[in-house]
């Protein structure tokens, strides 16, 4: 029976975290257990485990007084969190390009980019997703259980800050993405190095762009 639970706490957990990240739910908005275990058809214990797994990941917060509520990134928390990922992606993506052969999951990711630049346009919460995965798969093949982690995590607040809303980001992060893929392909450390940093610049000038220039 533990199991059971823990797997719909999982569940939960990514049901709302994916809300979250794609802007249904809004920074501030109270997570009610009755109201999100209703809404996701289960009971209220894995819905409670789902908030305490949102709030060990600083998605969500305990408000003045002590409901859950979402979380919200601030424009300098998103600067620096940039600057901290550019830092360790930066070395991540050369240490990928250094593993050797690319992932069939790699591989994956690049068709998929090139999917999305040929077909029809995709919502935020598939891009996201793909975005996720391609970071993700880069630290994996850079071959550090901590750089996952890590890397994960920060992905998750930058992802918490723009919720999708910045659709001028779409073609050009796609290209940006298979110029990373490439040059880890190509086992170029320095050229893997360099278009992580530019993607990781674009994403950082395309946030205080759509902060101060909203329309």
């Amino acid at each position: 029976m533990p199991e059971v639970s823990q797997t719909l706490g999982d569940s939960a957990f990514e049901r709302i975290k994916a809300m979250i990240l794609d802007g249904t739910l809004e920074p501030g908005t109270l997570l009610r257990e009755k109201k999100f275990a209703d809404r996701l058809g289960v009971s209220r214990t894995p819905v409670r485990e789902a908030i305490g797994q949102l709030i060990s990941q600083g998605l969500a917060i305990r408000s003045e007084s002590g409901a859950p509520v979402v979380n919200s990134v601030s424009l300098s928390d998103i600067m620096e969190i940039l600057h901290v990922r550019s830092l360790l992606e930066c070395e991540t993506a050369k240490k990928a390009a250094l593993a050797g052969k690319p992932t069939e999951a790699l591989l994956t990711c690049r068709a998929e980019f090139v999917g999305f630049l040929e077909g029809p346009r995709p919502d935020a919460q598939v891009h996201s997703a793909l975005d996720s995965r391609l970071h993700l798969e880069i630290a994996r093949l850079a071959g550090s259980k901590l750089l996952i982690q890590l890397v994960e995590g920060l992905k998750v607040k930058t992802g918490m800050f723009d919720q999708g809303s910045i659709p001028d980001r779409l073609i050009p992060g796609c290209h940006e993405h298979i110029a990373i893929i490439d040059a880890i392909t190509a086992q170029s450390p320095d050229a893997a190095g360099a278009a992580m940093k530019l993607h990781l610049a674009n994403v950082r000038d395309a946030i205080i762009s759509h902060i101060y220039h909203p329309f």
